[in-house]
């Protein structure tokens, strides 16, 4: 392993091990709907465009700095658009995904006008009033969203040349999709619309001395946020086949956010994770209790925030970080030779402090 960073040098080692770890990830991805039951290869496409939404309140909370805890609101709103398109105008499937994204898109630009002159506890609170409000809204507008009954659509079919299940076909397409959401995500951070944003989570009136344009970047945020919560909200509308007001409630906001700080915010790891535990953790608290399984989901999150206070993606990188640096100190120990211990004589015993120097004169009773 040593020859090997030495050869390669350490980015381009760190280079070939992520483009390793890519391809193996890649490879269990693509093969795990042929492996599971179909029950859980839907949970698993659940858990991707889950991690869709997450990524985008990832860029507005974990990298953005800015509480949102509306979120739901443009995941529905998403959902909504392509449950209409579907039901109404009867438009095919992939059609559906950019109107949503672009649709969800600008109503992120609107949206991020308040957040222009309100910060912390004061947006929070507006952004769950537009959570709030929504389902209701929804409920008056029968004509188009189908009212409290809400809409039933067609699933994603496979094509027949593929010769897939629906609920295979369905994966791989979330997959895809998940994927490029993710890149997408990675990119806008590593590109200057990223450096902004981070210059404004860590202090707003440097980054605007540096030059960064408060407004613009702030209302950006918001736009990118609910384009990829709208994104989720269509996948959503494919994967399930129906929507109505009642599965977009204010909770679906608040379960996202804490899904996000258990992930890991400013994590590009931490939507994947935060999309499995609010997928599976209910489910399993259900299980555990069938009375009060919100008190089981909540006791759930106390105990994960208290061993990985930094959230699951921290925890993993620590104990990465703690196995590369037993690796570190184990390698070199383990290809040096011992060295043979150095033979010296033993030093002579100080001569005490009164003796006599040699040959001199033989002390008198007077001295």
């Amino acid at each position: 392993m040593r020859t090997i960073l030495t050869t390669l040098g350490t980015g381009r080692a760190r280079s070939l091990r992520a483009a390793l770890t890519a391809l193996l990830a890649a490879a269990v991805a693509v093969g795990a709907p042929f492996y599971f039951a179909p029950f859980q290869v839907f949970q698993l496409t659940m858990v991707l465009l889950y991690a869709v939404a997450l990524a985008g309140l990832n860029l507005l909370v974990g990298f953005g700095g800015q509480i949102s805890l509306g979120h739901g609101a443009f995941f529905a709103a998403g959902a909504y658009t392509a449950a209409v398109m579907l039901d109404r105008y009867d438009s095919a499937h992939l059609a559906t995904l950019p109107v949503a994204a672009a649709g969800c898109f600008l109503l992120g630009l609107g949206f991020g006008v308040p957040a222009l002159r309100l910060r912390g506890l004061y947006l929070a609170l507006v952004t769950l009033s537009f959570a709030v409000f929504l389902p209701p809204l929804l409920k008056r507008l029968e004509p188009v969203t189908g009212g409290s009954m809400g809409l039933t659509v067609d699933k994603l079919q496979p094509p027949a040349w593929s010769g897939l299940a629906e609920d295979q076909w369905m994966y791989l397409v979330v997959l895809a999709v998940t994927a490029v959401a993710l890149l997408l995500a990675r990119n806008l951070l590593r590109s200057r619309v990223g450096r902004a944003l981070l210059a404004l989570r860590d202090d707003e009136s440097a980054a605007e001395v540096m030059g960064v344009r408060l407004s613009l970047h702030k209302t950006l945020a918001f736009a990118w946020s609910a384009m990829f919560a709208g994104v989720a909200g269509c996948l959503y509308t494919w994967v399930i086949g129906f929507v109505s007001p009642d599965s977009f409630s204010f909770v679906l906001s608040i379960t996202l956010l804490a899904g996000l700080v258990v992930g890991g915010l400013a994590s590009l790891y931490g939507p994947l994770l935060g999309a499995a535990f609010v997928m599976y953790v209910p489910s399993v608290a259900q299980d555990v209790s069938d009375a009060a399984p919100g008190v089981v989901f909540g006791l759930l999150i106390i105990a994960v925030m208290f061993v990985a206070p930094t959230g699951l993606a921290g925890l993993a990188g620590r104990a990465r970080d703690a196995a590369t640096r037993r690796l570190t100190r184990t390698a070199p120990a383990a290809g040096r030779t011992p060295e043979p211990a150095p033979t010296t004589a033993p030093a002579a015993d100080p001569a005490p402090a009164d003796a006599e120097p040699v040959g001199a004169p033989p002390r008198t009773e007077k001295e």
